[in-house]
């Protein structure tokens, strides 16, 4: 059997063809648990520039395969920014479910007009990347903390950081200052759940080979380049110590590992997935 066998989990942002919460879905399912997966929209989060429509399934995609696993799956659309719609996923869970052991905190905002030096960051892409990165960590977090300190669960918390989170980078100035706040979010919410056994841990990756990179492919006049992508793609693997990117996989492995009892004593750390590529 599965090291998450009888485990609710439920992952923010896991509609995504090639995101990190379909792969986390999918590694956390054939580990035995049951899921519960919401992304803001059926077909999961849109980047600003995409490649072609692939026809993908979304949410009920990612439902589907969990099933394929044997395990049972429960979508909800979650706007990580809206506590209503939190707590009502997390209530739906209880009713279906009966109980939530396990919290990844996965969504985040696209990368957009955030990109930009902060004398031409706009205001509205700073908040879009704060709200959702920061603040639905915070409130998601909070709701599940909830429900399993009422139901004496000895649960896991899962943010997802990023190596923009112990090093600034420029352009990003948005997300560097969302990803710092959410590991902060994490150490301080891991010492105020430790008491009851409830851990807390933020995932750091570097770049990775995901839907969010597929900007890299747009040409000047919108269209997609899967070479181009592709080439960017080979450059930025370069300049990572073991050589390539990560991949959603690679993420996957270490939120099962700290869902899973073998991590019982780790907390309040931010883990880095990225290669090498940061050291601390």
């Amino acid at each position: 059997m599965g090291t998450l066998t009888g485990k609710v989990a439920m992952i923010t942002g896991s509609g995504g063809e090639g995101g990190f919460g379909r792969a986390i879905a999918r590694r956390f399912a054939a580990k035995g648990a049951d899921l519960v997966l919401t992304d803001i929209a059926p077909t999961g989060t849109k980047v600003v520039w995409t490649k072609p429509a692939t026809g993908w399934g979304g949410l009920e995609a990612v439902a589907d395969e969990v099933r394929a696993a044997g395990r049972r799956a429960l979508t909800a659309i979650v706007d990580v920014r809206s506590a209503i719609t939190i707590d009502r996923a997390i209530k739906q869970a209880l009713e279906t479910f009966g109980r939530l052991d396990i919290l990844v905190a996965n969504a985040a905002a696209p990368p957009g007009a955030d990109r930009a030096p902060v004398t031409e960051l706009p205001e509205a892409g700073w908040d879009l990347v704060l709200d959702t990165n920061l603040k639905g960590t915070y409130l998601c977090a909070r709701a599940a903390a909830g429900a399993m300190l009422r139901d004496g669960v000895r649960g896991r918390i899962i943010t997802m950081s990023s190596n923009a989170g112990m090093r600034g980078y420029a352009r990003m100035a948005a997300y560097c200052a969302s990803k710092f706040g959410v590991i902060g979010f994490t150490q301080a919410l891991a010492l105020e759940l430790a008491s009851a056994g409830i851990t807390v841990n933020a995932i750091c990756p570097g770049a990775a080979d995901t839907d969010r990179l597929d900007f890299l492919g747009r040409r000047p006049d919108g269209s997609f380049d899967p070479a181009q992508r592709a080439e960017a793609i080979r450059e930025r693997a370069a300049a990572v110590p073991l050589g390539r990117l990560a991949s959603a996989d690679d993420v996957a492995e270490v939120a099962a590992f700290l869902a899973g009892d073998g991590a019982a004593y780790i907390t309040g750390q931010a883990i880095n997935v990225s290669g090498g590529a940061i050291l601390h």
